[in-house]
């Protein structure tokens, strides 16, 4: 028996194998045509808990938290630094309660409401249209009003898209004179309703797709030529015949983005603690939130059937992990923690939204400060910035740049028959030339070798930063709120066109290429 052939062949078996045992990123050829959108990277603040009061806004009076105009310095200088593109607000199933009318003026004078969504605490309405858009000036971001839908009229959302946006003399632009502000926001993100399957109004797809269609009409012109970017309230999860008729209901004159929800939820009866949480329960996490690609894809395909031309944006206007409330708050303020877990996620999704440039074109995490994934928690004076925060400012550097298109082969993690990637990765290239790779190792205990092929490219120079920390349950306090950051990250190679990348557990790398 001649042994040579069979030597070769175990020679061929071990060597595939091992290649197949270890995990690929390729980066393709091509002309990178798609932009990864900086609306992406878009926040979302509701008057949900110590969001607004007490979070972004401790009022004109505060004699201790150093503000302007009400709105915490240390909270500007933070988000400004995240480059946020825009800002949601003011929900949330709050939008479809809210009357825009009673939070402008002469704050004494204004009636206060009872937010019956979260917690029943009873607002003042000191914090209103003025204050969030002068904020978002202050911020240098775009303004997204949610609309009230619910149980507002056609004619105070028309009159508040006058009241912001209209620079000649209107009744509207007359009462925005009077309270202050000569020129108008121009606010061109508009979200016609929230979530109208639910908590907006428990509308079937078919009477929604009516709703929009009749407040759309009143929002603009015939031609639409204030260019209002106009979003509809879209999908709940894996609700696939809700995208499929409001593409088949709604015409594309009257729409430019479709919304989608989705949370990183173990189970929402039992979603367990946002620190003290098991392997099964973090395995869960993670693959509700590696969930969000096949939504994406799926709701994407739907799309593509009504607008292949890609017109319709996929808005993923509320996402991030959702748990049980830190032990003696109100459970109506959604107040978590936000540990290395949350860091999963946020570079997870970040990525499936980046590889999906083409049709997702806009998202806001939820939320932004003190609520569910928050990037910054305040207690008092004190403030500091999670690890999720320190993701999307790494991550920043996709904004705007040129999706580079990659194929990723991943090992697994696995738990109890069940699998998911452990790697995710997106990459871009900057409009400085400098490619930037954003890699995720969400395995918990093993450390991943990662083989990135940089295949016709060429560079000159590598660096990166990495977010990780000694365990994987760990969180910034205000006793010690710097104890998670990012540091130079060391465990990356090049050699001709390939990087050889040594990825610790649960950690989030973003290289830099000259």
């Amino acid at each position: 028996m001649n042994k040579k052939p069979l030597i070769a062949l175990l020679s061929l078996l071990i060597s595939s194998t091992t290649l197949w045992a270890q995990n690929l990123v390729k980066l393709l050829p091509g002309k990178d045509t798609i932009t990864i959108n900086k609306h992406i990277y878009g926040h979302f603040a509701e008057h949900l808990g110590r969001c607004i009061y007490d979070g972004i806004y401790v009022g004109e009076d505060n004699k201790t938290v150093p503000h302007t105009n009400g709105v915490r310095n240390d909270v500007i200088e933070a988000l400004k630094k995240l480059n946020i593109p825009n800002l949601r607000w003011p929900g949330g199933c709050f939008a479809d309660t809210y009357h825009w009318k009673d939070g402008i003026g002469p704050k004494g004078k204004r009636p206060s409401i009872v937010n019956t969504w979260w917690g029943g605490v009873t607002e003042n309405n000191s914090f209103g249209t003025h204050d969030f858009l002068n904020m978002c000036e202050l911020l240098g971001t775009e303004p997204y009003l949610a609309g009230n839908v619910g149980s507002g009229e056609v004619q105070e959302l028309a009159d508040w898209v006058q009241y912001v946006n209209f620079d000649g003399k209107s009744p509207m632009s007359d009462l925005r004179r009077e309270n202050g502000r000569d020129k108008p926001w121009k606010v061109k993100f508009w979200g016609v309703g929230n979530e109208a399957w639910g908590c907006g109004g428990n509308m079937t797809p078919e009477y929604y797709a009516d709703v929009y269609r009749k407040y759309a009409t009143f929002m603009s012109d015939w031609t639409n030529s204030g260019g209002l970017f106009r979003i509809a309230s879209g999908a709940n999860s894996d609700n696939y015949e809700w995208t499929e008729t409001l593409m088949k209901k709604i015409p594309k004159s009257l729409v430019k983005g479709l919304a989608l929800h989705h949370y990183a939820v173990i189970d929402w009866q039992k979603k367990g603690s946002a620190t003290m949480y098991t392997d099964e329960q973090y395995f869960k996490t993670m693959k509700s939130a590696w969930f969000m690609n096949e939504l994406v894809e799926k709701h994407s395909a739907i799309m593509d059937k009504y607008d292949p031309k890609k017109e319709i944006a996929l808005v993923v206007d509320e996402w991030g992990g959702w748990y049980e409330v830190e032990p003696g708050t109100n459970p109506g303020f959604l107040y978590q923690q936000n540990t290395m877990r949350d860091a999963m996620i946020a570079g997870m999704t970040l990525n499936i939204f980046n590889n999906h440039a083409e049709r997702v074109r806009m998202a806001n995490l939820a939320q932004t400060v003190n609520v569910l994934q928050a990037v910054i928690l305040t207690e008092g004076d004190k403030m500091l910035v999670t690890p999720t925060y320190h993701v999307l400012e790494m991550y920043k550097v996709h904004q705007d740049a040129r999706l580079v298109p990659i194929e990723v082969n991943s090992q697994k993690l696995s738990f109890n028959g069940e699998s998911i990637p452990a790697v995710s990765a997106s990459a871009s290239i900057a409009e400085d030339g400098n490619t930037h790779i954003s890699l995720v190792n969400i395995d918990p205990k093993n450390q991943q070798e990662i083989t990135i092929d940089l295949s016709d490219r060429k560079y000159k120079n590598l660096n990166g930063r990495l977010l990780t920390s000694k365990k994987l349950r760990d969180f910034n306090s205000f006793e010690n709120p710097g104890y998670i950051k990012p540091e130079i990250f060391k465990g990356a190679k090049m050699k001709n066109n390939q990087i050889s990348v040594t990825l610790p557990p649960f950690s989030v790398a973003v290289l830099a290429l000259n």
